[in-house]
């Protein structure tokens, strides 16, 4: 969810590997970057009792403390020892958890920039290009693969169109599905994987609908240099952020979560040090894949009219269904009304009856600025959401639970998807309203 990498991770001095994949949309890796700085002091792992408040956990995260996953009851956080005994000293009960799987791994020497056993089930840059050829290929009329431009280091960032008439941009409601902006969420991708191919093996019967009735575009990986920089020692790196540069020091990393126009650093909820794995970046958009997704949304303005309506940027691990605003604890605020915060929520729950996670608006966990849905819905009102996937606990694996989980956890949202996806020409028909 919210957490501080670049405090904590050790140098691995590892160049990243160039990939490229012969395709229509070839997805290249550039150069290697700068490597990381010494590491500082240790982290440990805690769940933390007695911060129940945004407000609590917002001071937290203030801290440059790493909010590893937060919700009804729980938080969970990595911090330093000294850091540990401060919220101690201030009546909070810290229990140590044990390290997240996979990251206890060595780093293997001369290891392929490849997922360590026990993870091969995941899909690494190379082979979602593999993957999104073959599922173009193997079905031209209903879908298409393109991509949304570069990131830092020079990677294509795929772009999978699903439709009836894909080669033409038909008046029907579009929706928009986006995976991993932060680094380490590998089960996001798998999560776009899974809508994509589900729309299209099922489209001779229960997705043809869905397939007839709108134009559904999915970004499954929206930070490539980051993910491939997590994988890229045999170990798992618990790398969040982007890999792009700052400048005057070693600190490597923006975190795109935190660096959308809308509310840009406004009110607490990110990080102006570049160390940090909230940091915000020099501006709003400074991240080349926060910028290409921001210029592809507004190419979607037709006519003066956006015609994405509808949007779910997953992320792990909580299970939480979230919807704007971020940035503030208000119910309601500039252009967001009453109404209009009673449908994200009657959405939002009844997305969550189905698969069992918590719905909220995103700022009762803790202040996030900068974020993705907060600038979807201020600045074109697409209806955007935010799912925190399996699981609740760095005990069930964190940010990495084991690939054994895939295919249970990502058919788990089947029924939301398709609910989400049913609404995407009036959301607001959830409340009994009109468009």
């Amino acid at each position: 969810m919210s957490p501080r990498q670049g405090k904590a991770r050790r140098a691995l001095l590892t160049g990243v590997l160039a990939l490229t994949v012969s395709l229509v949309v070839p997805l290249t890796a550039g150069a290697a970057v700068p490597a990381q700085p010494p590491p500082p002091e240790f982290e440990t792992s805690y769940s933390v009792a007695g911060a129940d408040t945004p407000e609590q956990r917002t001071a937290i995260a203030a801290r440059d403390i790493d909010i590893l996953t937060a919700g009804p009851g729980r938080l969970e956080i990595r911090a330093t020892r000294a850091e540990a005994d401060a919220l101690r000293a201030e009546g909070l009960t810290l229990t140590a958890l044990p390290p997240a799987p996979g990251t206890t791994l060595a780093p293997v020497p001369n290891a392929p920039a490849d997922f360590p056993a026990g993870y091969s089930g995941y899909t690494n840059y190379a082979e979602l290009g593999t993957r999104l050829t073959a599922l173009r290929n193997r079905n031209p009329a209903i879908v298409s693969l393109s991509n949304y431009g570069t990131s830092y280091q020079g990677r294509s960032l795929p772009l999978i169109k699903i439709s009836d008439n894909v080669g033409t941009d038909e008046n029907e409601p579009e929706v928009l599905f986006t995976c991993a902006q932060h680094a380490r969420e590998h089960l996001t991708v798998e999560m776009c994987l899974r809508i994509a191919e589900r729309l299209v093996a099922n489209y001779g019967s229960s997705t043809a609908g869905q397939v007839n009735s709108r134009e559904i575009w999915v970004m499954p990986m929206l930070n490539p240099d980051g993910a491939e920089y997590d994988i890229a020692a045999g170990t798992l790196r618990s790398w969040r952020k982007n890999r792009q540069p700052n400048a005057g020091t070693t600190a490597v990393g923006t975190d795109p979560n935190r660096n959308w126009g809308y509310g840009w650093g406004c009110c607490g909820g990110s990080s102006g040090s570049p160390g940090s794995d909230t940091y915000r970046g020099t501006s709003a958009f400074s991240a080349p894949e926060t910028a290409r997704v921001r210029d592809w949304v507004n190419g979607r303005v037709v006519g003066g009219r956006q015609q994405i309506t509808a949007h779910i940027d997953w992320h792990t691990y909580s299970e939480l269904i979230l919807w704007p605003y971020g940035y503030t604890t208000a119910d309601t605020a500039t252009g967001l009304s009453s109404a209009d915060a009673a449908t994200f929520a009657s959405l939002g729950r009844a997305m969550g009856q189905t698969n069992g996670y918590t719905p909220q608006q995103a700022s009762d966990l803790y202040i996030a600025d900068g974020g993705m849905s907060d600038w979807m819905w201020a600045a074109h009102r697409i209806w955007s959401y935010t799912f925190e996937m399996y699981p609740t606990s760095q005990t069930q694996g964190g940010f990495y639970p084991r690939d054994s989980v895939i295919a249970r956890e990502t058919a788990r949202n089947d029924a939301a998807v398709d609910l989400f996806v049913s609404y995407a020409d009036c959301p607001p028909r959830v409340t009994g309203r009109t468009c």
